[in-house]
């Protein structure tokens, strides 16, 4: 007889584990089991991010990145509170380059109060206030609620509330779907009354096998830091370049961690494998297919936007090429400081194979009692716990 489950989530990551606390809050009686195939829970990108609060003011204000994040920032703060969790109250700036940048500028800030963000714009003069190593043009965004905290430990937190409620953890297993919609644990057939697929990089694969979500493919970017201690290079803020509206990604910035470090990054390049944090791990065929197939679909729509991806991003492997980037925004930093590589991320990116443009929202799709997470990248971790109780007020 095949094991029988209330609610079977796949993938151990903030998100699944966040759904996984969610459905525990609501149901407490459940049977509840998360499957991970990793030795341990959050080991991609739930414990590979820059362990930034984000705000939420980039966001569309109809867009569920909007709904979720500023919200989840409180959340989380309140994990961190409770569980001793060390936390970096550091706030961001967001500098201009040009008067493009500045239209950029005040447009972002204009998106920041539509979604009820505690957002400042401010005058060139201020910016030596509030970090005085950075460079704008005319004004400047200061987000006071931008923080940054240890991803590892937040998610291990959430992890730990789920197990606590009676949730229960299975890693080391491989989940699949049959044609028909069956799910299956390492080869042996699981029932549950609700599936949630929130396999993060993952995801894709597994929808396609239970015959959703072809309308997507996955675009893997792969996010290259530096690192070095803030002796170095003494900011107090994070500093961030207007984002290109075009793109999902912020451009390289400086991040600050909770242990004394400056980080610069990342790159976006696009790669192969879900999986591939070094160039010389080979990717498996799924992700080539997957791959090829969102390069030729964003081919279609705009061969200028893809080519300039790759041209912007590719040199940024260069410590030379990344530093020069980011002299713009804090001018005292260059390749002479002692630079160290930081463990890479992933960012598993959707692409709509129709239109061949990034996805910039989350997506979730539902078929039978299947509810597929396809799209949760960033800010995911900022907003996983309202994004969890989302899904399941929605669909569970």
């Amino acid at each position: 007889m095949p094991e029988k489950y209330d609610h079977l989530i796949i993938g151990g990551g903030i998100v699944g584990l966040s759904v996984g606390l969610e459905l525990l809050n609501k149901y407490p009686n459940a049977r509840v089991l998360l499957v991970d195939k990793e030795e341990k829970t959050g080991l991609h990108a739930s414990g590979r991010n820059s362990g930034v609060l984000h705000a939420g003011f980039y966001y569309s204000p109809d867009s569920l990145k909007a709904k979720f994040c500023r919200q989840g920032n409180l959340e989380l703060r309140e994990i961190i509170a409770a569980d001793a969790i060390p936390l970096n109250e550091c706030g961001k700036v967001v500098v201009a380059q040009n008067e493009e940048d500045l239209v950029r500028l005040e447009a972002l800030f204009q998106r920041g109060i539509t979604n009820g963000v505690n957002l400042e714009l401010l005058p060139e003069a201020d910016l030596a206030k509030v970090e005085p190593l950075a460079k704008t043009f005319k004004k400047f965004l200061w987000s006071p609620m931008t923080a940054v905290s240890n991803p590892e430990m937040v998610t291990e937190s959430i992890k730990n509330r789920f197990l606590k409620r009676g949730g229960q953890i299975r890693t080391n297993a491989s989940a699949s779907f049959n044609k028909d919609g069956g799910a299956f644990i390492d080869g042996q057939e699981i029932k549950a009354d609700n599936i949630i697929n929130a396999a993060g990089t993952g995801a894709i694969h597994l929808a396609h096998s239970a015959g959703v979500g072809h309308d997507y493919s996955q675009l893997p970017v792969l996010g290259l830091y530096k690192i070095t201690p803030r002796a170095n290079l003494p900011l107090s803020r994070l500093v961030y370049p207007v984002p290109n509206p075009k793109n999902p990604f912020l451009g390289v910035h400086f991040t600050l961690t909770v242990d004394g470090s400056v980080k610069i990054g990342p790159t976006a390049i696009p790669v192969l494998g879900r999986e591939q944090y070094s160039f010389q791990n080979l990717p498996d065929l799924l992700d080539i297919r997957s791959s090829f197939s969102s390069l030729f679909a964003m081919m279609k729509d705009s061969p200028k936007n893809l080519i300039n991806l790759a041209v912007t991003e590719l040199p940024k492997i260069s410590l030379r090429v990344l530093t020069e980037g980011g002299a713009v925004l804090v001018p005292t930093s260059d390749s002479k400081i002692a630079w160290n590589t930081k463990k890479p991320g992933m960012r598993a990116q959707l692409v709509n194979v129709t239109t061949g443009k990034f996805e910039m929202d989350y997506v979730v799709r539902k078929h039978k009692n299947q509810v597929h997470i396809l799209n949760a990248v960033s800010p995911g971790w900022t907003s996983s716990l309202p994004f969890a109780r989302w899904i399941v007020a929605e669909y569970l």
